[in-house]
Parts: C-alpha cells; sequence; structure tokens
C-alpha cells in the first residue's frame, strides 16, 4: 500500500523529493488522478498529490497570458476563460473517461506534462507550443524556473518543452504560465457522410490545404458513430467525415460555400451550426465514441495521407474499431485482438508508415508487459537517459512511467 501526501505549498516538494533520493525510494506524481492508469504501471511506494496548488496567478485577458499552479483544474482554467470570450487553443483531450475516473479531474500541471492535445493540432500547434514558462522541482530537489511571461524571453524554451510531455519523469511542475486565444465568433461543421477510410483522408487533406480557416477534421467509422451523444448524429448509420469552420460570423456563409464546391466530388455535405458544432468537438475532446467499451485503446499518429493505408494492414492481423483525427494524422484504435500479439502486429505494421503508437489503455499486467510508449532509436535513447540522468540521477520521480530506464 503506498503512501499519499497531497502538498498544501510548493516549497514542501522540495523536501519530500530530497528524501525519497537519499533512501531511493520512487515516488508517484498525481494531479488530479485522470491519467493515473495511463502509461506503465507505478513502482512507488509514495505518491504526492499536487491539487491542493490550485491558484490562478494571474491571468491578463489584453495579453493572452495565465498564470496557474499545477494542480489548478483544466475546468476551472477553461470557466474563467470562457468568461472573457477566451479558450485553450490546442484543446486538450479528456483522458479521464476513457481510464475510468471521471471527468473534470484533469490538471493543467498534467495537460502539461503529457501534452496530449485534442483536434486543433494540426492548425493551432500543441500544448507545448503554448507554453511560456515553468516552475518546477527536479529529481535532485532543486527548484528551477524556465521561460517566462512574453514570446521573446525564449531562454528557457528549450527546457521548458523537454519537461512538457515527459509524463512527470524529469521534474514536477508546480507553476506554468501559458498563452490563451479568443474563442471564434462562430463555429460551423460541414460533414461528409459514408465516404470510406480513404477517401474521408483524401478528402480531409484537401480540406486542410484550402485557405479557408479549417481548423479541425475527423472520421468516424460507423460503430463509433452510433456512441456519439450529439442528437444531429443519433440517426446516421454510416461513417463521417467532419470539418470544422472557425471565424468571424460575417465570413462563415461565404466560407462553407467555398468548401462545399471545393468538395462536392466527395458526395453531398451537410451542415451543422454553432450549438451543435461546439457540443459535437467537445464530445470528441472527452474521446466519447471510444467510451463504453473496456477493450485496448491505443493512439497512433503517422503522416496524414498514410493513415488510410496503415489501418488496412493492420487490419489483416486483427479487428479494430478507428477514429481518425488531426485530419487522419491521427488514429485513435480500440482492438480486440490479444495483446502480446496486437502490440508487436502495431508496431511491426507502423514500421512501415513511420510514425508512433502509445498503447493508452490496458490493464496492468498488459502495460507492464509491452512497451507502452514507442521505442526509441538507439541515438534518441541515449539522449533521453542522459537527460533523465541530468534531472533525475536516482530514478524517483515517476520512475519506469514511460520507459524501464526513465
Amino acid at each position: 500500500m503506498s503512501i499519499l501526501i497531497r502538498l498544501a505549498t510548493d516549497w514542501e516538494l522540495s523536501k519530500y523529493i530530497r528524501e525519497a533520493s537519499n533512501t531511493q525510494t520512487p515516488i508517484e506524481i498525481i494531479g488530479g488522478g485522470s491519467k493515473q492508469s495511463a502509461g506503465r504501471p507505478s513502482q512507488a511506494s509514495v505518491r504526492i498529490c499536487t491539487n491542493r496548488l490550485n491558484t490562478i496567478h494571474f491571468y491578463e485577458p489584453s495579453e493572452l497570458i495565465m498564470s496557474a499552479d499545477a494542480g489548478t483544474p483544466v475546468a476551472k482554467i477553461e470557466t474563467e476563460l470562457a468568461t472573457q470570450g477566451q479558450m485553450l487553443a490546442f484543446e486538450p483531450v479528456e483522458l479521464g473517461p476513457l481510464l475510468g475516473q471521471p471527468a473534470g479531474q484533469s490538471t493543467v500541471g498534467g495537460m502539461f506534462s503529457t501534452n496530449i492535445c485534442g483536434s486543433r493540432r494540426i492548425s493551432s500547434g500543441a500544448g507545448r507550443d503554448h507554453l511560456l514558462g515553468i516552475s518546477a522541482v527536479s529529481g535532485r530537489a532543486q527548484t528551477f524556473n524556465s521561460g517566462g511571461r512574453v514570446l521573446k524571453d525564449v531562454a528557457g524554451i528549450g527546457l521548458t518543452r523537454a519537461v512538457a510531455g515527459s509524463w512527470g519523469t524529469l521534474a514536477v511542475i508546480t507553476r506554468v504560465t501559458f498563452k490563451v486565444k479568443p474563442k471564434p465568433e462562430e463555429t460551423a461543421t460541414v460533414v461528409l457522410i459514408g465516404l470510406s477510410n480513404e477517401l474521408a483522408v483524401e478528402a480531409m487533406g484537401a480540406a486542410l490545404a484550402m485557405p479557408f480557416d479549417v481548423t479541425a477534421g475527423v472520421h468516424l467509422e460507423t460503430s463509433l458513430v452510433k456512441r456519439l451523444q450529439q442528437e444531429d448524429f443519433q440517426s446516421v448509420a454510416n461513417p463521417i467525415t467532419a470539418l470544422r469552420l472557425e471565424t468571424f460570423s460575417k465570413f462563415l456563409p461565404r466560407r462553407i460555400e467555398f468548401l462545399k464546391k471545393a468538395l462536392k466530388t466527395y458526395g453531398e455535405l451537410y451542415i451543422v451550426g454553432n450549438d451543435a458544432s461546439i457540443a459535437f468537438w467537445n464530445e470528441l475532446q472527452q474521446l466519447s465514441p471510444m467510451l463504453g467499451s473496456d477493450r485496448q485503446v491505443w493512439r497512433i499518429s503517422t503522416l496524414l495521407n498514410k493513415g488510410a493505408h496503415f489501418i488496412n494492414d493492420i487490419r489483416r492481423h486483427m479487428e479494430v474499431e478507428v477514429y481518425f483525427d488531426w485530419f487522419g494524422g491521427l488514429m485513435w484504435l480500440l482492438i480486440s485482438e490479444a495483446v502480446d500479439a496486437g502490440a508487436a502486429d502495431i508496431r511491426r505494421t507502423l514500421a512501415t508508415y513511420g510514425g508512433h503508437a502509445t498503447l493508452i489503455r490496458a490493464t496492468d499486467k498488459i502495460r507492464s508487459q509491452v512497451s507502452v510508449f514507442q521505442p526509441l532509436d538507439s541515438s534518441t535513447e541515449h539522449i533521453t537517459r542522459n537527460l533523465k540522468h541530468a534531472f533525475d540521477p536516482d530514478a524517483v520521480l515517476n520512475r519506469a512511467r514511460m520507459y524501464t530506464y526513465l
């Protein structure tokens, strides 16, 4: 049974990490716990929770900047931003419901530590691209600050980017400063029905290349469409391909017409209005098409025009249900194959196309037996090992969460 420590102040963290380093005691870092069962199973006997560190220190809407403690709920951040008509542009994915946790538990520290982004990734960048600065404590129990409050303050940006996406294996983030963006004035979703995976990826790629402010493109196979809660799609019994337009209200009708003409060869297009569009994309942000099943979930990224071919190949080895995001460059897979064979087949097949495969949901037994994150080539592994040693030489922080040596 592990010991749970809830931090009351950020300065306590150095003390606990120093003690852990001296006694070689591994520590698991958690915020709201929404991603606790992602990655390799914890090897820690002590858990340190940051969710009591939940203050928004400053928010300057006119400067599009916010700074908050790592334990601040993302829902709190989004609510505060909404009062000023602003948002997190990279649309962070909510993993909690997928991993058996309540929605709304994700914290801002966990959001940047994992760097898992939603449908705007292609048009707006990743979470780390919006991160201006961090305060954190390394595995050496050293407190450090990196980055700053303005874009031209780039002295620590490399360090900030190294910590973002490291899943708490390098340092414990205690505070973040990040950019926000205005919400679009109006949103519409252009929907094509009945396209094959290959045609859908082709259509999404064509839309991405057009100057119409298409900020997201997704394609859902029929079985996943049936799991949507949004009323506009509940009666659809075919795959759907959805393209999101976000702009000023006076420009939207014209851009819809341009897009309809440009894509008319792919079939009839249907338009979903502002409120229904927002509800639909909010559903996708919580991965609702993947819920209602306890099967393994894999997250696959590859070149935009290769995803459909990868799915064709992997279906020679196993049954899968797939949801394409990022205009076809990202795939969320539900698989029914036995894991030992499944992981090997996925990685072997993906090697033909290039990309990364991450096991997001599986049992503890499975996650301890397979490489949860994409295996690294020798040069990248060497750099990663050195980085881990520089930040956390005794490997006390989230030990082996990503790789056995991290």
